[in-house]
């Protein structure tokens, strides 16, 4: 079995909330995209919870709708070994430098992982000084959970983090 190598991170000055998988699937290494695989309902969650059309853009425009928003995207593993797309089947994982990230955004407060497997690295977050949110997975492999409830989770989990669409603005009372 090879290595693989993740993705850059997505992540700019204006981030307010860090969005952290596991590692990305083989469709999306292929594309050099996160979240590239079709049956993976990232990109419609979020689009939803931000109110902008995420899954009719292109990806450059995702990327910059997103960071316009206050959102990072990233991993917790930097590399792995792993056959098909699974979390179960990660082996051998080597972690992303997570402490390098509040040196890239000042303004970083929360990290939300998406899913399980991303959360095991809950308590080295919460050690840097983040509040740390568990959210359901977007995974098309976890169909456990109606698409309406995960939204509600996604929305809970962002809201307060001081993300909001581009375009709007918020006031400070």
């Amino acid at each position: 079995m090879s290595r693989l190598t993740g993705l850059a991170p997505v992540i700019d000055a204006r981030a307010r909330v860090l969005i952290l998988g596991s590692f990305p699937s083989a469709a999306s290494l292929a594309a050099q995209q996160y979240y590239a695989h079709p049956q993976n309902q990232f990109w419609r969650i979020l689009g939803a919870a931000i109110d902008q059309p995420l899954p009719a853009m292109d990806y450059p425009a995702r990327i910059a709708a997103v960071q316009d928003a206050g959102i990072a995207i990233w991993d917790v593993y930097a590399s792995c070994e792993r056959a098909g797309s699974l979390d179960a089947a990660i082996r051998a994982a080597l972690p992303n430098p997570l402490g390098e990230i509040k040196e890239l955004a000042l303004a970083l407060r929360r990290i939300c992982f998406n899913g399980r497997m991303a959360a095991r690295r809950v308590r080295e977050v919460e050690a840097l000084g983040f509040e740390a949110v568990v959210l359901p997975s977007t995974s098309p492999a976890h169909a456990g959970m109606r698409f309406e409830e995960k939204l509600a989770r996604w929305r809970e989990g962002l809201a307060g983090a001081g993300v909001q669409a581009p375009g709007t603005c918020s006031s400070s009372a």
